[in-house]
């Protein structure tokens, strides 16, 4: 009876840490190919992540996907590292989130590293340049699709309307630092929330629309 309760013991803590290695092993591959495309910064990787997590594996709807890029864009570091970490975090605990974390940094740290040694034989090269040109072209085009998609579930109403726009102007017309916006659009919402409640207004959090989450990705894939 005993030996059995042990072989029963083992045969489930194997199952276990096989399971706990295909998360990781997923999660590492997962964010291994998503860290070349993050030429631009953070923000352009979070359409990719937003496409394996969301539209793919259903990891997490939408909502969740939209608080935590609010969340990672606020914590110190690079929003994509922080998201990365994140999804890590929930999908396999602590070393979930330090996979993802290495699976997302690893191809930059390479690649950055191959385009250090070898910018200054090739900078002079029109065919370099116009590549350059057009990554750059890209990448914006990643950043405003990811604004578009977060602004559709975080502006919602007059307030926040109001503190996209004031936040817009004070960093484009007069070059606050980005912390500090952040840290008084934090303290107007939770005022504004405040200061309703008690004149007894009902007021939303969050869109009302609902979203729509793709059963399957539609476009190319992207595989190193």
């Amino acid at each position: 009876m005993i030996e059995e309760t042990i072989t029963y013991g083992g045969i489930a803590m194997f199952a276990t840490m096989r399971q706990s290695a295909k998360k990781l092993t997923e999660l590492f591959l997962i964010f291994l190919r998503i860290g070349p495309m993050t030429f631009g910064g953070g923000f352009a990787m979070i359409p990719l992540i937003s496409e394996e997590v969301v539209a793919k594996r259903g990891w997490l709807d939408e909502k969740e996907m939209d608080d935590m890029l609010s969340v990672a864009g606020t914590a110190p570091g690079g929003v994509g590292v922080n998201a990365a970490a994140f999804i890590g975090y929930r999908r396999a605990g602590i070393l979930g989130a330090i996979t993802a974390v290495i699976g997302v940094t690893l191809p930059t740290f390479v690649i950055g590293l191959l385009f250090y040694l070898f910018y200054s034989l090739l900078e002079d090269n029109i065919k370099v340049q116009a590549a350059l040109k057009g990554i750059h072209g890209a990448v914006i085009g990643l950043m405003v699709t990811t604004a578009y998609r977060m602004s559709k579930s975080a502006i919602f109403d007059r307030m926040t309307i109001g503190l996209a726009c004031l936040s817009l102007l004070s960093l484009t017309v007069l070059h606050l630092n980005p912390l500090l916006v952040i840290s008084c659009g934090t303290v107007i919402g939770v005022a504004y929330l405040f200061v309703e409640e008690k004149l007894g207004r009902r007021i939303a959090t969050e869109s009302r629309r609902k979203t729509k989450v793709k059963k399957e990705a539609i476009g190319p894939e992207y595989y190193i």
